[in-house]
């Protein structure tokens, strides 16, 4: 049985791991999580659209997080 030693010190790693990266991630997840609430806390068709809004903000800025990570 071979010994294979795995490299976690290179560069892409190091990129990927970057804290602003995960921090992105997180704020996007909580305006996901805004969105969300104000999806099911009013009942007009204007907060509504606004609560639609501001979900799909969230993704996007989760999303370009993960694609900073995969670009690595």
């Amino acid at each position: 049985m071979e010994n294979k030693e795995l490299k976690h010190n290179t560069e892409s790693m190091q990129t990927a791991n970057q804290p602003g990266i995960y921090r992105l991630i997180i704020f996007g997840v909580l305006v996901c999580m805004v969105g969300t609430y104000l999806r099911f806390a009013h009942d007009s068709w204007q907060m509504s659209l606004i609560s639609w809004i501001i979900l799909f903000v969230g993704a996007i800025i989760s999303i370009k997080g993960v694609f900073k990570i995969l670009d690595a």
